[in-house]
């Protein structure tokens, strides 16, 4: 039971804070037993103290539900009550919510995500108050296409590029000590680091010394401290220096642009066999076009071929080509009668032995691939897409949506509707057989969406 049906209940039963014990280690839920009224009805609270609640109910301390409690009882009774800043119940109070509101933000700045076996970026935290819940939603909305987990203590968050879920807390030998990326991480940290502008004891008020043991940079940080004032002498004495002529990248050539399609599938088919435009060409076996019919009135579009369909040189014939292929057939529809592509042509993995790990494609190589999945869009011409993933949104759509809000949409293409859902391989993820049922059946009724939508076409 939460300390709000349980705070309700007892105001309603007008229960004084002083005849409340709050119990959190001896029992499940906060009362245990018949301990607690049975009443029923509701009252008014003030919008201030539910805000101020939500931040304090995150603190540490084993004696904020007791606190909220009592205010929650006074305020009732004093309906001013929180605008006394000089109460000692309300500073209090204020103080944890401002505690923890800090707690989050060193969250957002201090989690450093290293890359793991799997292919998932892994962090470690140790907040002081309880904040995972509360600071993952922005890791969401930063990172949308990479999958993710931060690891702490008592609580994990998991983010699987459609969903968000928290599971139980880890040791820190379960993330990952570092990657290659910690490098160039570290050598960029350096080449930033202005040593005229150093300020200590700013710099250790908003980075406290017990999260330097997570942060890849925190060896730099001493010797740059101490080298600082040589640096700036030497800045000053070398005096202004001229800028750098402005030379712009080299960017990679792409395929035509949409005013140059031209040709038949097949013609474009064989031309993407010679893609070079990014580098995921080099490791992949070949490249991996689409199929299907050339007038099809519907269009999948996945992320990248995996493994097995990198070796066969064909879309969706992987252990989740054949969740798809399964679902279509409770649906109804014809595998044969729809195009299937990827957004991205090339199987982009780690070599791990004889394996190979699946990796997702960055932005870069979805852009220069993109132009590719608009010559196909452009021959068939389809009714309605089904994009499969948020890669498939991202090459589809140009920038990234969050599925978990646009799933089941139909948004607007120029050539096309767009049914957003996703990928098959995200149901083989599912750890728990009882979610994975019913993650499953979510996808069913999404490409049902699809079936009825092309029929009523």
């Amino acid at each position: 039971m939460g300390w709000r049906d349980a705070a309700r209940r007892l105001v309603l039963a007008d229960v004084p804070p002083q005849r409340v014990v709050w119990n959190l280690e001896d029992v499940p839920d906060l009362f245990g037993g018949d301990e607690l009224p049975e009443v029923q009805g509701s009252f008014p609270v003030p919008r201030p103290f539910v805000e101020l609640a939500g931040d304090v109910v995150l603190h540490s301390d084993p004696e904020r539900f007791a606190l909220l409690y009592r205010i929650l009882w006074r305020v009732r009774r004093t309906s001013d009550l929180l605008e006394d800043l000089t109460d000692r119940d309300i500073s209090r109070a204020n103080l944890m919510a401002k505690n923890v509101r800090r707690d989050i933000h060193k969250m957002h700045a201090f989690v450093r995500f290293r890359e793991a076996g799997d292919g998932r970026m892994v962090a470690w935290f140790e907040p002081e108050h309880h904040v995972i819940e509360a600071g993952a939603p922005f890791f969401a909305r930063r990172f949308p296409n990479m999958e993710w987990s931060i690891l702490s203590p008592y609580v994990s968050a998991h983010w699987d590029g459609a969903a968000l879920s928290f599971g139980p807390g880890a040791g820190r030998q379960a993330a990952p000590d570092g990657d290659a990326l910690e490098k160039i991480w570290r050598c960029y940290y350096s080449s930033i680091f202005n040593p005229a502008r150093l300020k200590v004891r700013a710099m250790q008020s908003e980075m406290p010394r017990k999260y330097w043991r997570n942060l890849p940079e925190a060896d730099l940080i001493a010797p740059l401290i101490a080298n600082a004032r040589k640096r700036t002498d030497t800045m000053v004495a070398h005096g202004i220096t001229e800028p750098k002529s402005n030379r712009q990248r080299e960017i990679p050539k792409a395929a035509p642009p949409v005013s140059e399609k031209r040709g038949t599938l097949e013609a474009l088919r064989e031309e993407a066999r010679g893609c070079r435009m990014c580098p995921l060409w080099k490791p992949a076996t070949q490249t991996v076009f689409g199929e299907g019919p050339s007038q099809a009135k519907i269009m999948f579009v996945g992320e990248q071929p995996g493994d097995r369909e990198d070796l066969a040189g064909q879309p969706f014939v992987g252990p989740a080509g054949q969740v798809f292929d399964r679902a279509l057939q409770e649906i109804g529809l014809d595998r044969s009668r729809a195009y299937i592509t990827n957004a991205v042509k090339h199987f982009k993995f780690t070599p791990r032995g004889k394996m190979r790990l699946h990796q997702k494609p960055n932005a870069m190589e979805i852009r220069l691939c993109r132009p590719w999945l608009e010559r196909e869009i452009y021959l068939v011409q389809p009714k309605l897409i089904v994009a499969l993933g948020a890669t498939a949104v991202q090459g589809l759509f140009g920038r990234a949506l969050p599925i978990a809000t646009n799933r089941g949409r139909f948004l607007d293409l120029a050539e096309a509707q767009v049914l957003i859902t996703v990928h098959p391989s995200y149901l083989l993820r599912v750890p728990d057989e009882g979610r994975k049922a019913e993650e499953y059946a979510r996808f069913v009724e999404d490409l049902t969406l699809a079936r009825d939508a092309l029929n009523a076409a």
